[in-house]
């Protein structure tokens, strides 16, 4: 596709801008234009109703009137006729006034038709003989006159309540309905019906196919201009494909006369406006798109393509491989001329940039060496814990046989002495390969952030305001020293990137219980006695919506190279895999606060004492079923644990344990390792097996915490590990331990 054509294909595509603004326009108007046209059809409707509730009012007031007329109370039909004939020249309004007698039978009119009439069938007749001094309504076609009416009637009666006659005024609806369309300056109409759907008048358009007269009760505008919801608009299309828009007035006194009123208006001229506005508009948009075509062909074909057929001739060599290729001056003004600048630089950079490559390449290679290094280490490490601790383990056994033997024993505890710094070696190798273990210790956390507050202070900066609020006799936490300051940096350095101008941030720490209802980040209660460290900011905060998911990993709203996306994670994984919990609040605009749970630490902490002045382990006699995929290892603890007294059941996987367990077999200790073959680590196995038996105790064996970051059973309670390599006594020790928990 040429230069000249893509040009014109981006000025079009740069036309539709301005094409989609008319047709936003035009929807725009077209809607308001609706809207407008829609109400004032309502407001046309309101109106003339009201007019009509004035008229009937006014009706009212003649029938009060006429009702104490001496003329009217006469039997003279003569002359009674003669005075409604001119009350009636006054009130051109009305097709006639009469009266009726009390048998429905026409007593005298102004029309002096002296015509018999039986008006018993009316309903205004029958509501009238009930009514006393109200008037009663209700829309027909006259039988002296057949026009459409609305016959106001009202009952005369003695002072004794006796009904002499009812005075009847039929108030000419046609006529009426005429008055108001002459008053419509556009083409709106007027449609009156019945409470059974007869026309009473009918608009005087040409598609309106239903005259005065006829029923309209099965149609949607009927039942539309009926319906009790109060509906405010109605579209019905005609046969001839033209829609109307209708709007009905609703009022009581409307529904009280059985009435209709209705104003209608043709769709297509409520948007007239608008469509003429659209095409003024397109008319325009097109004698600029054509101006602005006819100028870019030009502009392409005169100077664009020369220059552009430079820039491809110094492109095909680059590709070749020339970059000695130049674009020789001089050079057009404008981007043309900057792209050969830039061009010529490319080929003078691109040796420069090879270079550049070859040592990205070296340092790719490294990064993947080093990368297969940490794998491979964190593997070795854990197999060599497996090793490690069948060697320290029979190496204390043998110390213990060999105790008479001090040449001998010497041996055996050399043999310890290498094992235990072989297990300082597995630690270094998981170090690197972030794999270890934590470190619990029992701290006071207070003292902790206190020792930490210098580098806390420097890390900020001078612009923002750091305070440190400790509360006094906190309570003892197990918690890992370094990863707890690593975390709190964390939080304190996501803190300061939230307040680039400045700002106060306050580290909490205090003694606190939560209950039930305090839930964590996952809403998960952990009611119990916590020590509680809280740091608050005063920066930009979150929105709901990025507070969840703060935690997951590699989620981060920092651009690209200013952030991991770990922190909050890792600080979230410790205070989990410490026992803890951890709550986050934060708003834009007003800051965020982190506050981190670590279980209080009730009991002094057990400190291991040498080997060679251990007391002998504890031992016991329960059935303890060992779960190692590890030969040697299995063969190991099966002996150790029958030498402490126990009865013993081995499995080499997750699987066979499952079925034991299933079976009629009375177990109390599962013994699990959690790295294993098969797809089911221990942890997973320690939440099933919790859930077949609810009673067994488990203890959890790992070479490293990869797998065991949230080693919880089937009940939801902590599961103790026992890192590899470890000593007899610990082993028997943490039995026990286990064994007589709650």
């Amino acid at each position: 596709m040429s230069l000249r054509t893509r040009l014109l294909i981006l000025v079009i595509a740069a036309m539709l801008v301005p094409a989609i603004l008319v047709g936003l326009r035009f929807i725009q108007n077209r809607t308001s234009d609706i809207d407008a046209a829609r109400a004032s059809l309502s407001a046309t409707a309101s109106d003339i109703l009201g007019d009509l509730d004035e008229k009937i009012q006014g009706t009212a007031q003649l029938h009060y009137g006429l009702a104490r007329a001496r003329d009217l109370d006469t039997r003279d039909k003569a002359a009674c006729s003669a005075f409604l004939s001119a009350v009636r020249e006054e009130y051109t309004r009305y097709t006639g006034i009469l009266t009726i007698n009390p048998d429905g039978s026409l007593f005298c009119d102004s029309l002096r038709t002296n015509r018999t009439l039986d008006l018993r069938d009316r309903e205004y007749f029958r509501q009238a003989l009930m009514a006393h001094g109200i008037v009663t309504l209700e829309p027909v076609f006259g039988r002296l006159t057949g026009t459409s009416v609305l016959q106001i009637a009202y009952p005369v009666r003695s002072e004794s309540g006796e009904l002499k006659f009812i005075l009847l005024a039929s108030f000419n609806l046609k006529k009426f309905a005429e008055d108001h369309d002459r008053r419509l300056s556009d083409d709106s109409e007027i449609l009156l019906v019945d409470r059974k759907g007869t026309v009473l008048v009918a608009p005087d358009s040409k598609d309106w196919t239903e005259p005065a007269g006829t029923s309209i009760a099965n149609s949607e505008l009927f039942r539309f201009a009926a319906s009790p919801n109060r509906e405010p608009f109605h579209e019905a299309a005609k046969r001839e494909g033209r829609t109307r828009v209708w709007a009905a007035a609703r009022s009581p006194s409307a529904r009280d006369a059985g009435l209709h009123i209705m104003v209608g208006r043709p769709k297509d001229s409520l948007v007239a406006a608008a469509n003429r506005r659209l095409y003024e508009d397109l008319a325009i948009l097109a004698v600029a798109s054509l101006l602005l075509l006819a100028g870019v062909w030009i502009l392409a074909t005169m100077i664009i393509g020369r220059q552009v057929g430079r820039l491809a001739a110094m492109a095909t060599k680059l590709g070749l491989g020339d970059l000695s290729a130049r674009i020789a001056q001089p050079h057009p003004g404008g981007e043309l001329g900057g792209l050969m600048t830039q061009f010529n630089s490319t080929a003078e950079s691109l040796e420069r940039q090879r270079a550049a490559i070859d040592e990205l390449n070296q340092k790719l290679t490294q990064s993947q060496k080093m990368e297969a290094m940490g794998q491979l280490t964190g593997g070795v490490a854990h197999d060599f814990n497996n090793l490690l601790t069948v060697i320290l383990g029979n190496a204390e056994h043998l110390a213990e046989r060999l105790a008479p033997h001090k040449e001998l024993s010497n041996i055996a505890e050399s043999i310890a002495t290498a094992a235990e710094r072989g297990s300082d070696l597995t630690r270094s190798l998981l170090a690197f390969a972030r794999k270890q273990p934590l470190m619990p210790k029992h701290i006071d956390i207070g003292q902790k952030i206190l020792g930490m507050e210098p580098l806390l202070r420097r890390t900020l900066g001078e612009h923002i305001e750091c305070k440190f609020n400790l509360d006094q006799n906190l309570w003892q936490a197990s918690v890992d020293p370094g990863q707890l300051a690593s975390a709190l940096l964390n939080l304190v350095l996501n803190a300061r990137d939230a307040m680039p101008s400045g700002g106060k941030l306050t580290v909490e720490v205090k003694n606190t219980s939560l209950g039930e209802t305090d839930v964590d980040v996952n809403g998960e209660a952990r009611p119990g006695d916590y020590v509680m460290v809280t740091v608050t900011d005063t920066g930009t905060g979150m929105t709901a919506e990025v507070a969840g998911r703060a935690f997951e990993p590699f989620f981060t709203t920092k651009e690209v190279g200013k952030g991991t996306g770990l922190g909050l994670s890792m600080v979230y994984g410790f205070a989990q895999q410490s026992g803890g919990a951890m709550q986050i609040r934060s708003e834009p605009g007003h800051g965020t606060a982190v506050r981190l749970f670590f279980p209080r630490v009730v009991t002094a902490q057990i400190r291991a004492v040498p080997s060679t002045d251990q007391q002998a382990p504890p031992t016991g006699s329960e059935t303890i079923l060992v779960v190692e995929d590890d030969d040697m290892v299995r063969g190991y603890v099966e002996g150790e644990l029958k030498a402490l007294g126990y009865r013993v059941i081995v499995t080499p996987n997750a699987s066979a344990a499952l079925e034991i367990l299933r079976g009629p077999e009375n177990i109390h200790l599962l013994f699990t390792d959690v790295a294993m073959p098969g797809g089911m680590f221990g942890t997973e196995l320690a939440r099933q097996a919790a859930r077949l038996r609810p009673q067994l105790k488990i203890l959890l064996t790992s070479g490293h915490t990869e797998h065991p970051a949230k080693a919880i059973d089937g009940a939801g309670r902590g599961v103790r590990i026992l890192n590899k390599p470890y000593r007899r006594h610990d082993l028997a020790s943490m039995l026990r331990a286990v064994l007589k928990a709650n």
